[in-house]
Order: C-alpha cells, then structure tokens, then sequence
C-alpha cells in the first residue's frame, strides 16, 4: 500500500499495489501528480529499493552510471526527493498515523473476499475522508475544502483549479 498526504492540507492519496517495486512506485508518484492541482515540490520516502537502490549498490558503478526510475520522476517532475533517516520512523509520523487509520477503518473492521472488494472499499474511504472529514488542524475544513480555499487566496501557486475535482457524479 503506496501512501501520501500533504502536509499542510492533509490531503491523503492511497494505492494498493500487488508488489512494491520500482514501477508501482513509480507508477504512484505519476498518480499522487495527475491527483493533486498543485506543484508538488518535495517527496518524503522511506528508504526502501522502490525508492533508491540498496545501499550495498549506493556507491558503486551501478548507482553511478544509472538513476533510480523514482528518482528518474521526480527529476522530470522538478520534484525534490528526500528520504527518513534509517532506524526513524517516526520521521514520516503523518504517513504512519494515517496507516493506522487505513487499518482501523478497513482490514480491522472488516472482512473482504477479494482484493478488489477491499481496493472499493479503501478507495471509498480516502474519497470521505479527503472530501468529508473534517479536522481540527485545519479549522473544522476538511481537506478539500482547504484546498478550495487556498486556491481562492493564492490560484498563482495550482496547475488546475480544484474546484473541477470535486467529488461527487461527475466523477
């Protein structure tokens, strides 16, 4: 499970993948880009091989003559790549709590058949809390709301205007 937010808003994005490697990875940094209508301009990570190559291939020819497929994104998505520190999870405290969140409200609480029935479900869930949780951090606005409302004061910072992702039948 590939996890974002955005620190200021606190809007999340979630992606089940069957395995994580360097093209899910990949494949859900071109999402979390097509999903937000801002620039993103900085990616938190964890140390992980979908996000840089092992660190007994760090150093070598291998990390000198090639670039990292996500490291290869962010490049061409002007996006500045940084990692947690090894052993420090609780670097990335705001991904972490929103996986314990995922949890609680999905595969503690329910039983799914297939990987399809909990894909649904997870993507109902990130769709409410995105468009209708509302949180105390952002002033009893929720997250897209917030992001409506930074787009009203500041629409030179957005590439598309949020109000055109509104959740809901046009979707």
């Amino acid at each position: 499970m590939f996890v974002a937010i955005d620190r200021t808003s606190k809007f999340a994005l979630v992606q089940l993948a069957e395995s994580a490697n360097r093209v899910t990875a990949s494949a859900f940094l071109e999402a979390l880009v097509a999903a937000v209508p801002y620039r993103i301009h900085t990616v938190l990570t964890d140390n992980g091989i979908q996000f840089r190559f092992a660190p007994r291939h760090a150093n070598g020819p291998t990390a000198r003559s090639m670039t990292h497929m996500f490291a290869m994104h962010c490049r061409d998505h002007r996006i500045e790549h940084r990692f947690i520190r090894i052993n420090h999870p609780w670097t990335n405290g705001q991904v972490e709590r929103m996986n314990r969140t995922i949890q609680d409200a999905t595969v503690r609480r329910f039983h799914y058949d297939s990987h399809d029935q909990l894909r649904r479900h997870l993507d109902d869930f990130v769709a409410a809390y995105n468009s209708g949780k509302r949180l105390k951090r952002l002033r009893g606005l929720t997250p897209y709301q917030f992001i409506c409302k930074a787009w009203a004061d500041e629409p030179h910072r957005f590439t598309l205007n949020p109000l055109h992702q509104m959740p809901g039948l046009n979707t």
